[in-house]
């Protein structure tokens, strides 16, 4: 059942994804050669508590720590750990922080030093395609045409769409319906409302499979074939002139 939210819930709301917002402006200082993969976790964990939020990620369904950290041909879910990051990779984190009993939840794409040509421009065109998607977030569209939009610009570009993780509904829970796919046929799925309020994430792989693989850990989704991924995420809120962003500061 898909949960529609009021003006009270999006202020709430837009308090938990100011502090994701947050947390991913300043992270991106540390995110460089040598820095360790848990230190970023550590300082983001100690962000969130003191804007008086918790990490949302922390313990759910058992996950270990605050954020996910995945690099190069890691989608999601990566767990930090004493890996070090090395020049040339690319490195997706993902936030979540919930206050007031709402959850904020948002993800980027970051360059370790300098990168080739082929990863900025896949870094650029799943970020681009989240910008897209999110256009189609408005009143009498479908859930498909948000999906419609990501695939339709990464594809042409020869890249492709992760199919085995999609965006979602987000509000007290972080994971509530519609589930929203980056691919497909548009036209498609239930109406969109006002009050609806999404988690847009694009997962793209600069490869041609569209599979992901889940390590031994049980977390960690690389892509089938070892190609690089990039992933990007805001959350928005439905209104009758189309979405509102709130994940920003």
């Amino acid at each position: 059942m898909i949960i529609l939210k009021t003006q009270e819930e999006k202020k709430k709301l837009r308090e938990s994804n100011r502090i994701v917002a947050l947390v991913l402006r300043e992270i991106e200082a540390l995110v460089k050669p040598g820095v360790r993969t848990a230190d970023l976790d550590k300082f983001a964990e100690e962000l969130i508590l003191k804007e008086g939020a918790t990490p949302t990620f922390k313990g759910y369904n058992g996950f270990p720590a605050s954020l996910c950290i995945s690099v190069d041909e890691e989608i999601v879910h990566g767990i930090p750990s004493v890996r070090r990051l090395k020049e040339g990779e690319i490195v997706s984190i993902d936030v979540g922080a919930t206050k007031n009993g709402y959850v904020g939840d948002g993800a980027r794409t970051f360059q370790v030093g300098n990168v080739d040509d082929r990863a900025l421009k896949l870094m650029k065109y799943t970020e681009e395609s989240l910008w897209k998607a999110v256009e189609k977030a408005v009143p009498g569209n479908r859930i498909s045409d948000i999906s419609n939009a990501v695939q339709k610009h990464v594809e042409a570009e020869g890249f492709s769409v992760i199919r085995q993780f999609v965006g979602h509904g987000i509000g007290r829970n972080m994971h509530e319906d519609p589930q929203i796919p980056n691919y497909g046929r548009p036209g498609r799925g239930p109406e969109i409302k006002k009050g609806m309020v999404f988690a847009i994430e694009p997962m793209v792989s600069e490869g041609k499979s569209c599979d992901a693989v889940v390590l031994d850990d049980g977390w960690t989704a690389v892509t089938s074939d070892g190609a690089r991924a990039a992933h990007y995420e805001v959350s928005v809120f439905v209104e009758e002139g189309g979405a509102e962003v709130l994940t920003v500061i």
